[in-house]
């Protein structure tokens, strides 16, 4: 088994706690501030953590992800007409807002 080493990442103040992996997502932020998923994987560049397509509302006081709620914002090639289809397959393409999938052991 091979161990990973710690990684430093910050998230808002205000941001919901990390539920338990497989519990409800409540739009914590810590999985696409930890690493990027594959729709920032195949397209966004640079890949990097926190993937930059990572939002933060403070009307909702979540993360929301960029690719599913504007995905024209961040693909400047997508025509706007074709937004909502890319969002559709990239929440089904990345299980958004279903269960937290964010296996990470937390400190403080």
């Amino acid at each position: 088994m091979t161990k990973s080493k710690p990684q430093i990442i910050t998230i808002h103040a205000d941001a919901p706690q990390k539920p338990p992996l497989g519990a409800l997502c409540n739009g914590c932020g810590i999985c696409c501030a930890a690493e990027p998923c594959p729709v920032s994987l195949a397209l966004l560049w640079p890949h990097q953590a926190p993937c930059r397509a990572l939002m933060w509302s403070d009307t909702t006081q979540r993360y929301w992800c960029g690719m599913v709620s504007e995905p024209a914002r961040f693909l400047r090639w997508l025509p706007q007409s074709l937004n909502t289809t890319a969002s559709r397959l990239f929440r089904r393409w990345i299980a958004a807002n279903t269960a937290c999938d964010a296996d990470v052991v937390l400190s403080e």
